[in-house]
């Protein structure tokens, strides 16, 4: 399973509903390319325990504006609707998932 893409409308609901950790990228972004596999192997192992999508900054600018994503890509954790880890930059999966940890 790759991550999931969310609309401004529905991040709201998806973050609020436990652990979640969102990517926020832009297609013209080169870094955001290197990370997308990275991204999409811990959505597949972390299937089942914590949602794990991705935010287009282009599309939904105010959802960034909101968690002042000045840089991407940033990785945002996010647990009951609020932010607990941010990456900036590209990540190693290893790093990620032991920051997954800390939201289980």
């Amino acid at each position: 399973m790759s991550a999931l893409h969310f609309s401004a409308e529905e991040f709201g609901d998806v973050i609020a509903k436990g652990p979640a950790i969102v990517d926020f990228w832009a297609t013209w972004c080169g870094p955001c390319k290197m990370i997308a596999p990275v991204i999409d192997q811990v959505a597949e192992e972390l299937e089942g325990k914590i949602t794990v999508g991705k935010v287009d900054v282009d599309e939904c600018r105010e959802v960034a504006l909101e968690y002042g994503v000045m840089s991407i890509p940033t990785v945002i954790y996010f647990k009951n609707g609020v932010e607990v880890k941010r990456f900036v930059g590209v990540q190693t999966k290893d790093k990620l998932l032991e920051a997954a940890n800390e939201l289980e």
